[in-house]
């Protein structure tokens, strides 16, 4: 049965930071990685809205994750499976079971983030991989010289259009609104990117293909209207979907309040309504998701759990 004193479950730059900040204050921090270390800054080519930063996103995540080592947080290559906890007062710890054991922990940051939510269209499924996909940085090199479409008109899918143009015949951004949604700044640059398509008032309702995608069926939110737009790849960017799995477990008999979309209620302090149990990053409830309020959510929470620790150590002692 291995301990640590505080366990950091995901390591994207929410987990990364509080890994960083609970080792440098001087706990004994273990991070479990899962399978996708470093989170969504990894499909950031060019991170630019992060103060002092103007390297990609990859690079910043490596740079978080050797600070943190450096201040002696463990990291294991482990995904958490399910979460308990046992005892009462101050003699109350958690219990996460991994594929190759049990680790204990007296606090517990979740850091799991979020995942790509689906279209749920005929052909998303079937063309996964065969030019559907969700990450432009991961696959957007794969179609150099192609025609491709971007589906969405928040940040992530305005960023990776731009990122695409630089090595795509072409590039087509469609989204089901009449504005793209994306911050105005970010909006502008793709409105007056000459490189770049924008298809307004247009949603997707079939991806078609025979071995790979070829088109793309979109329908007009305003008429009905459907018309095919030629494509070799579609990369989709509609919004994220909690991964809150492992609190919803039965192995969890406390579990922590959700808003209506599946994400942790937390306080100011990253706190969520059990005990010892802390939430940060894109898994959190909140308004506004962005890797620099990620890292501000990692910090706080390590900081609360830090005192929460602090406060069973010093009940024990009375």
């Amino acid at each position: 049965m291995r301990k640590t004193g505080l366990l950091v479950i995901g390591a994207g730059t929410a987990g990364l930071a509080a890994a960083q900040y609970g080792a440098r204050a001087g706990l004994d921090v273990t991070v479990l990685e899962g399978p996708e270390p470093g989170g969504q800054a990894l499909n950031i080519e060019a991170l630019e809205n992060y103060p002092g930063w103007s390297g990609s996103g990859r690079d910043f995540a490596a740079a978080l994750r050797l600070q943190a080592e450096g201040f002696g947080a463990k990291f294991m290559n482990a995904s958490a499976l399910s979460l308990e906890i046992f005892g009462k007062g101050s003699g109350r710890y958690f219990s996460v079971t991994m594929e190759d054991g049990v680790l204990q922990a007296k606090a517990v940051i979740l850091a799991l983030g979020a995942e790509p939510r689906k279209l749920d269209i005929p052909g998303e499924e079937e063309f996964y991989g065969m030019g559907v996909s969700y990450c432009a940085a991961c696959d957007g090199p794969f179609f150099r010289n192609k025609k491709i479409l971007v589906i969405g008109g928040g940040d992530a899918a305005c960023d990776s259009a731009r990122a695409l143009a630089r090595i795509a015949a072409s590039v087509t951004i469609v989204h089901r609104r009449g504005e793209l949604r994306a911050q105005k700044a970010v909006a502008e640059r793709v409105l007056k990117d000459e490189r770049i398509k924008v298809m307004l008032n247009y949603a997707p309702s079939k991806i078609q293909g025979g071995g790979q995608v070829h088109s793309v069926v979109l329908i007009s939110t305003e008429t009905r209207k459907k018309i095919e737009e030629a494509a070799d790849a579609v990369f989709i960017y509609a919004g994220l979907v909690a991964r809150n799995g492992i609190v919803q477990k039965p192995e969890l008999i406390e579990k922590p309040e959700l808003d209506e979309y599946g994400f942790i209620v937390t306080g100011q302090d990253m706190s969520t309504s059990v005990s010892g149990l802390f939430c940060a990053g894109d898994l959190r409830a909140s308004a506004f998701r962005q890797v620099v309020t990620a890292a501000s959510d990692g910090a706080v929470a390590a900081h609360s759990a830090a005192a929460y620790i602090d406060q069973t150590l010093e009940n024990n002692t009375q």
